[in-house]
C-alpha cells in the first residue's frame, strides 16, 4: 500500500518527492514505491457564490440582504478544476491507505487541505506533516515525525470560521453600499477598520494647526546645554519674548556644573524576526512593500531553502532547535558573515530565555537560517538584501548587549538651568554585526509618537567634556531657535503594520495581501512611501457601519479565532456572533442617509448614456468608465497613440475625434493632421511628412554638413 501526500505548490511537490523518492513523473503527480505526492495550486476549492444557492441573489440588489444560507457549501474552482478531478481520482485509488497533508503549517494551509478532503470524499486515515523548512533535512525529519491529523481539528475550525465570518460580512457590506451608492464599494472584517487607522491619521494631519515655539541653548564650545522646562522636561517655548529674555540672560556668562550624573547602560541584541517585523524593517531599510517583502522571502523559503518558515508571529526559538544553532552559523560563515560568526563557533553559544523560550512559541517559531549551504551569488539583489537582514538578526542573538556609559549634565547660568546629555560607547557588543553595513539598528522605539520626539529634542546626545561638579563654563552665546510644531506624519508600509499588529487587525499571513488589496480597490494610494487614503476611502469611511470603522470589533474577533484554533474558543458561538453582526451593519446601511459622491469624475462623458466618465486606475494604465453600473462603457484613458511620427520632433501622435472628423496631434509641438478615412490618412500623413521633412532641412546630405562644419573649424584653428 502507498500513502498519499497533497502538498500546497507544484514546487513544494516535486521536492518532497525527490526527497521521499517519489521518481515517476505524471501530468498531475509523483510516483514512488511507497508515496504519490500531489499538489494542491494553492485554493482548489472555495466557498460558493449567492447565486449557487438561489438565482436570485445572482443580481446585486439591496432588497435580498442579507445573504445568510442556513450553511455555507464549497464548489471546486472552475479554473483549476483539471487539478482537483486528479486528486479526486487519486482518492480512488484502492491501492492508497492513508494521506499526509503537506501544505503549508498553517491556518490558510489546513484549510486548503481539508476542504479538497471534504469535496473529494476522504474517509481514510490521515496525518500532517508541520515543519518549519523545507530543507531535505527537515522534510525527512517530517516524515519521521508526522503527527495525528486530529491534532489539527481546531486550527481547521478556526480557518473555517475566518472563511465564513469574511464571506458574509465582506459579501453582504460590499453589495450593500455598492446597490445602495450604485458604486463599487467594497468593506470587509479587516481591511475598513485598517483602512480606519489611515483615515483616522489624514483627518488628524488636516485637522492640525501649528504652533510657532522657539527653543533656547546655551553655545559652551564644545557642545550645547539645553533650556526646559522644569519638571516636564519640555523644551519649547511659546512666546517669544521669554525665549529672548532667556537667550540674554545666559549669553556672556559663566555657567557653573550643578549636576554630573553617569550612568552605565545596557542594550540587549535584538529578538529574531516574525514576519511583520521582518517586513517592517524591509520597508524602512529598502522601500520593499509588505507583499514584496513575502514574495521574496517565500522563495528564499521554498526555491532556496535558505530560511525557515516565513509566515510566523513569534519572535522566539524552541528547547529543541538548541543543538541546530551551532550548525546554522557555520552554514551562514560564508562572504562577510565569516568573521563575525567565527568567534562564536569557538566557544559554547550564550542561551538565554531572550533567545529560547517555548512558551512564547505557538505554531511556528521566529525566521532564522536554515543549516543548508549557502551561495550569495545565486541570489538575486533583493534576495539577498533580505538574506542579510535576516542572517545579521540571527548572528546578533548570540553576541553580547552593547553597552554605553551616558552622562547628563544640569548646568546654571544667569539664573537658568541648562541641560546636555552625552553618550560613550564602552563595548559595541551586536551592534558590531551592523558596523559598516549602513544598516542601524536602533535601541530606541522608532515608532514613537512624533510629538514625544519633538518634545524631547533637547535630550539629542553629543560628546560632553569630562568635567564635576562646581566647575565654571563659559556661554558664548545664548542661541535662540524657532519652529513649528508638525501634524503627526502619514503612516509608511512599516508603521501601518506595526499599527495593525498592536491593534489585532489580521495575521502576518494576510496583512500584506491586505494592504495591497486596499491599494487595488482605489481606497488607498501610494505617495513615495506613505500610504494615504483616497477621496473613496474617505466617503467609503463615513458609509460603512460605525462597527467596522475601529479596530476593536476585528481585534476581538482574531482573538476569538485564535481561542478556537488553540481550543479556548467556542466556534458556533462565533459564527452566531457574525450573523448577528451581519444583519445589524447591512440594516445600518439600508437606513443611512449619508450620500456618495464620485472623487474620480471626469468631464467627459460616456457616448453610449451620456453620464460622466470616471477615471480609474488598473494594471495596464488609467481607464475611463462610465459611472452608470447599468452602462459598462469603458475606454483606456492613456492617449491612443499611433505609428505616425511628427514631421519636427519625430514623436508618436496622438489620434483624436474632433467636429471635422479624426486627426493626428502632436501635444509637444502642437502640430496638427487631418486624417480623410481610415487609409487615406495615412497616405496624406506620409506626402505631407516628406513636405515638411524638405522644409526643415537642410539640401545638403547630413554628411556633407559636418564634414565641412569640421574643415571650417580646423581652418580656424590654424
Amino acid at each position: 500500500m502507498k500513502t498519499l501526500v497533497l502538498a500546497e505548490k507544484p514546487s513544494v511537490a516535486k521536492e518532497i518527492a525527490r526527497v521521499l523518492g517519489a521518481t515517476q513523473k505524471q501530468k498531475h503527480s509523483y510516483e514512488g514505491p511507497r508515496y504519490v505526492v500531489t499538489w494542491a495550486l494553492g485554493h482548489l476549492v472555495t466557498l460558493s457564490e449567492p447565486e449557487d444557492y438561489d438565482t436570485k441573489w445572482k443580481t446585486w440588489e439591496l432588497d435580498t440582504l442579507p445573504i445568510l444560507p442556513d450553511s455555507l457549501k464549497l464548489k471546486v474552482i472552475r479554473e483549476t478544476g483539471h487539478q482537483f478531478r486528479a486528486i479526486q481520482e487519486l482518492g480512488r485509488r484502492s491501492d492508497l491507505s492513508d494521506l499526509v497533508i503537506a501544505t503549508d503549517a498553517g491556518r490558510e494551509g489546513e484549510l486548503v487541505a481539508r476542504w479538497i478532503m471534504e469535496l473529494i470524499h476522504w474517509k481514510k486515515p490521515f496525518k500532517r506533516l508541520w515543519i518549519s523548512s523545507q530543507t531535505d533535512r527537515a522534510i525527512r525529519d517530517g516524515f519521521a515525525a508526522l503527527k495525528p491529523g486530529r491534532d489539527y481539528d481546531r486550527l481547521y475550525r478556526s480557518a473555517v470560521c475566518r472563511a465564513e465570518a469574511d464571506w458574509l460580512i465582506g459579501l453582504n457590506i460590499t453589495r450593500a453600499l455598492t446597490t445602495k451608492h450604485q458604486a463599487q464599494l467594497a468593506a470587509g472584517r479587516v481591511q475598513t477598520p485598517t483602512l480606519g487607522l489611515l483615515v483616522r491619521r489624514e483627518q488628524e494631519i488636516k485637522s492640525f494647526q501649528p504652533k510657532e515655539y522657539w527653543t533656547v541653548a546655551g553655545d559652551i564650545g564644545t557642545f550645547k546645554a539645553y533650556w526646559r522646562h522644569p519638571g516636564s522636561g519640555d523644551g519649547r517655548i511659546y512666546e517669544q519674548a521669554s525665549a529672548e529674555r532667556i537667550a540674554a540672560a545666559i549669553g556672556g556668562k559663566q555657567a557653573q556644573v550643578v549636576t554630573v550624573a553617569k550612568q552605565e547602560k545596557s542594550v540587549p541584541q535584538p529578538l529574531a524576526y516574525d514576519l511583520t517585523e521582518l517586513q517592517r524593517d524591509a520597508n524602512k531599510r529598502y522601500g520593499f512593500s509588505a507583499k514584496q517583502t513575502s514574495t521574496v522571502l517565500q522563495r528564499l523559503y521554498e526555491q532556496h531553502k535558505l530560511v525557515t518558515y516565513p509566515r510566523t508571529d513569534s519572535r522566539y526559538l524552541t528547547q529543541d532547535m538548541v543543538p541546530t544553532l551551532k550548525g546554522r552559523l557555520e552554514r551562514v560563515a560564508v562572504g562577510p558573515y565569516a568573521p563575525l560568526a567565527r568567534p562564536l563557533l569557538m566557544k559554547p553559544l550564550p542561551i538565554t530565555k531572550r533567545i529560547v523560550d517555548d512558551s512564547k512559541v505557538s505554531d511556528h517559531h521566529a525566521i532564522i537560517p536554515t543549516d543548508e549551504y549557502v551561495n550569495l551569488g545565486a541570489l538575486s539583489a533583493e534576495e539577498r538584501k533580505l538574506y542579510d537582514l535576516i542572517v545579521r538578526r540571527f548572528l546578533s542573538l548570540f553576541y553580547p548587549p552593547s553597552r554605553f556609559e551616558e552622562t547628563t549634565l544640569v548646568l546654571e547660568a544667569g539664573g537658568e538651568k541648562l541641560h546636555a546629555v552625552g553618550r560613550m560607547m564602552r563595548e559595541s557588543g551586536w551592534r558590531a554585526v551592523y558596523e559598516n553595513t549602513g544598516i542601524t539598528e536602533s535601541d530606541e522605539d522608532e515608532q514613537s509618537d512624533e510629538e514625544e520626539a519633538e518634545r524631547n529634542a533637547f535630550s539629542r546626545k553629543q560628546p560632553l567634556p569630562d568635567v564635576k561638579k562646581g566647575d565654571r563654563l563659559p556661554v558664548k552665546r545664548g542661541v535662540l531657535e524657532k519652529g513649528f510644531t508638525q501634524p503627526p506624519a502619514r503612516y509608511t508600509e512599516a508603521a501601518l503594520l506595526g499599527a495593525m499588529e498592536k491593534n489585532g487587525l489580521g495575521t502576518p499571513a494576510t496583512r500584506a495581501d491586505l494592504i495591497e488589496k486596499l491599494v487595488g480597490t482605489d481606497t488607498i494610494e501610494r505617495l513615495g512611501p506613505r500610504l494615504v487614503p483616497t477621496g473613496k476611502g474617505q466617503q467609503l469611511m463615513e458609509l460603512a457601519a460605525p462597527e467596522l470603522r475601529t479596530p476593536e470589533l476585528t481585534a476581538k474577533w482574531e482573538k476569538e479565532l485564535e481561542d478556537i484554533a488553540k481550543g479556548r474558543g467556542d466556534a458556533s458561538r462565533f459564527m452566531r456572533q457574525i450573523r448577528e453582526q451581519t444583519e445589524r451593519m447591512v440594516a445600518d446601511v439600508k437606513r443611512s442617509s449619508a450620500e456618495y459622491k464620485p472623487h474620480n469624475l471626469t468631464a467627459s462623458r460616456c457616448p453610449e448614456c451620456g453620464e460622466r466618465l470616471q477615471e480609474i486606475k488598473t494594471k495596464r494604465g488609467k481607464s475611463l468608465v462610465c459611472s452608470s453600473r447599468e452602462c459598462g462603457y469603458r475606454r483606456s484613458a492613456e492617449p491612443n497613440l499611433s505609428n505616425k511620427r511628427c514631421p519636427q520632433c519625430g514623436k508618436r501622435m496622438e489620434i483624436r475625434t474632433g467636429k471635422a472628423g479624426k486627426f493626428a496631434q502632436c501635444r509637444p509641438c502642437n502640430l496638427v493632421e487631418v486624417l480623410d478615412g481610415e487609409n487615406g490618412g495615412v497616405r496624406k500623413g506620409a506626402r505631407e511628412n516628406r513636405a515638411l521633412l524638405n522644409q526643415y532641412s537642410e539640401k545638403q546630405p547630413v554628411g556633407n554638413s559636418l564634414a565641412e562644419a569640421l574643415k571650417a573649424a580646423m581652418e580656424k584653428k590654424d
